[in-house]
């Protein structure tokens, strides 16, 4: 990257290096997220492959995408606390270094071949997540001069590139020595991943803006003691249940994922109806919040079924598909890559076809958006029935199926997704304004806490009536927001 830094761009003052016409901080914050990311995805396309492998835990499908979906709901029900942290305790650039640090050791841990240590490996690699996160994007913004700076928008897509990068080159060679060579050396290797991000973080700190470092709402003394306290009462609890489940010898793997799921569940349920029964909220701010359900309602579906992606179509691939092409084997963690190499190639012509429509007054609204996300995940469930149907008498459906699949999912989440956030800031109320983003991974956490529960329950997600009955649920869905279009319109108020 380095010789993308030039002198004297636009915007910036003297001779300051610039990252591609941005300030030099940027250039840390992309490097350290495309790392995280690396780390993150390499080690998520192995999770569900490893779970149920012969040689490696050697669980059932069912009990490998439960595991799967409640560690990526955790990751996101973990951003809000993550972000509290940030603004509360340790501002965002300490806590993006503690969580660089605690991400790397729990790859670590993963690394090393023992059950306990592994599911030990996964909860800090989520809390590393969850801590991260929300502060790698708050110090993003503080680059830049306020909302208004017209580099800020350019800046975040910059930023959201090295997303993309991780993702994809991350299972290319993640998931390349994991299947091929040693599980456990994947997942050491994602820690080699996160320790180059993390090393080049702390090198291009001083590069980051001032504002990183302080703590916008730092704890009193007396407010400190008290969120100790409970803290400490809480792990107390926890520790003394789970000691007497296992000394019992009652203890299975389902008290800790019942659990999460029911939790992933039920908080977004209460942070919805805390926010809108919120006296201080205006009329307006209440009839947006109202609109906002339904957005978050459908957005989690929509999440229930894409993240499938990784769980119930790659151990689809694992045992019924020919993952080949033009005679030529690869591994099965590859499919990984096909979204995050989609999303950079149709991430440019999606932003362009909008506002082309835009100019000629016809850019459809936020709500035909995501109807219409919704509509296409739904189909692309419907053409999942294809390959289950074909993969039967011992026949394998053919690697293009899944590459398809995984095209039309693509191109629902870049109608869907943007729409997402941006609608997530838009009809956020004042007193709200910072805690929203966190509601919206919130829908993340409730869809895959669904999934997680149908597998804990031993529903057979790779069945083609499930998955029938799925892709007919978000196309309805989809169908029923577009219907109510204008009820939805009334509620969000100026929001368009």
């Amino acid at each position: 990257m380095a010789s993308s830094l030039t002198k004297d761009s636009a915007g910036t003052a003297g001779s300051e290096k610039t990252f591609f016409g941005h300030p030099r901080g940027l250039a840390t914050l992309f490097m350290t997220e495309m790392w995280e990311r690396f780390s993150y995805y390499g080690m998520r396309a192995l999770l569900p492959l490893y779970l149920i492998a012969p040689d490696g835990l050697h669980m059932n499908p069912a009990t490998a995408t439960a595991i799967y979906s409640v560690y990526v709901s955790l990751v996101y029900l973990l951003a809000m606390p993550g972000g509290w942290f940030g603004d509360r305790v340790w501002g965002p650039r300490k806590t993006v270094a503690v969580a660089g640090t605690v991400i790397m050791i729990g790859h670590l841990t993963l690394a090393l071949p023992s059950q306990g240590t592994f599911f030990a490996g996964l909860g800090l690699v989520a809390i590393g997540s969850g801590l991260l996160k929300s502060n790698i994007s708050t110090m993003v913004g503080h680059l830049y001069d306020g909302p208004d700076d017209p580099r800020r928008d350019g800046g975040f897509t910059v930023f959201y590139m090295g997303i993309n990068v991780g993702a994809f080159a991350a299972p290319l060679v993640i998931g390349t020595i994991g299947e091929s060579v040693n599980w456990h050396l994947g997942f050491a290797l994602a820690a080699v991943g996160m320790g180059l991000g993390l090393a080049q973080y702390l090198f291009g700190t001083r590069h980051l803006n001032e504002r990183s470092l302080v703590v916008p709402k730092p704890l009193s003394a007396a407010e400190r003691a008290d969120t100790l306290r409970k803290g400490m009462i809480w792990l107390a609890i926890a520790a003394v249940f789970y000691i007497v489940t296992v000394v019992t010898g009652v203890y299975t793997l389902n008290w800790i994922l019942v659990p999460i799921t029911i939790a992933g569940l039920i908080i977004p349920v209460m942070v919805l109806t805390r926010i809108k029964r919120d006296k201080e909220l205006s009329a307006a701010e209440q009839s947006k919040m109202s609109g906002y359900i339904w957005f978050f309602v459908a957005a989690a579906m929509f999440w229930m079924i894409y993240d499938q992606g990784g769980s119930t179509l790659a151990i689809f691939a694992d045992n019924s598909a020919d993952n080949s092409i033009l005679g030529w084997d690869f591994p099965v963690s590859w499919y990984q890559s096909v979204n995050p190499v989609l999303i950079m190639a149709l991430a440019p012509v999606f932003a362009a076809f909008w506002l082309a429509l835009n100019r000629r007054g016809k850019e459809p609204s936020t709500i035909v958006k995501f109807s219409s996300g919704l509509v296409l995940v739904g189909a692309s469930f419907f053409l999942f029935l294809i390959p289950l149907t074909i993969a039967t008498d011992g026949h394998k459906a053919a690697a293009m199926w899944l590459v398809a699949i995984y095209f039309v999912q693509t191109v629902a989440e870049l109608t869907l997704s943007p729409v997402g956030l941006s609608v997530t800031t838009k009809m956020a109320p004042a007193k709200y304004a910072s805690q929203m983003m966190g509601v919206w991974f919130l829908a993340v956490t409730a869809g895959d806490c669904t999934t997680g529960l149908l597998s804990i329950a031993g529903v057979g997600l790779n069945g083609t009536g499930i998955v029938a009955l799925q892709a007919a649920l978000a196309a309805a869905a989809g169908v029923a927001i577009f219907m109510y279009r204008n009820k939805v319109k009334q509620l969000m108020g100026e929001v368009h």
